[in-house]
């Protein structure tokens, strides 16, 4: 079964109205979520604005969970955290889902809108022309 077949079902029982927990894996989320290493927790598409970390499906062949950048009418740009340049765009039915934690190698849940987090988040955007430099770092 491909990824996105996995992620279809996921949604699917996320809509029925049980938890899912997905694992995430790449780069495109550090620093705010490890791929490989964390998973995020689902919930339906609700309040969707800047800042969010969505499920979405773009381009419609693949699925990313990115931040979404803005949303203008019906369409929504997204961008990992971990890009540099990339975006995404798709409309607002293709969000599936938004994260609301993540889970860290622990097993421990992190809520990912908590003041900190949402500062922090803020000025990462802010330091977007500086994140090559910081992503070295390997944080």
């Amino acid at each position: 079964m491909n990824d996105n077949k996995i992620i279809d079902e996921a949604v699917a029982l996320m809509n029925e109205g049980y938890s899912v927990t997905l694992p995430v894996s790449g780069r495109s989320m550090l620093p705010f979520i490890i791929g490989g290493k964390e998973s995020v927790i689902l919930a339906p598409p609700a309040g969707l604005k800047r800042g969010i970390v969505a499920l979405a499906w773009v381009e419609n062949r693949r699925y990313v969970l990115h931040r979404i950048e803005r949303i203008e009418g019906e369409s929504v740009t997204l961008m990992g955290d971990g890009n540099l340049v990339g975006r995404e765009h798709c409309s607002i039915g293709d969000v599936k889902a938004i994260a609301t934690h993540v889970v860290d190698s622990n097993q421990k849940r992190h809520y990912l809108y908590t003041r900190w987090r949402k500062t922090a988040s803020e000025i990462w955007w802010a330091l977007l022309p500086l994140r090559r430099y910081i992503l070295k770092l390997n944080i």
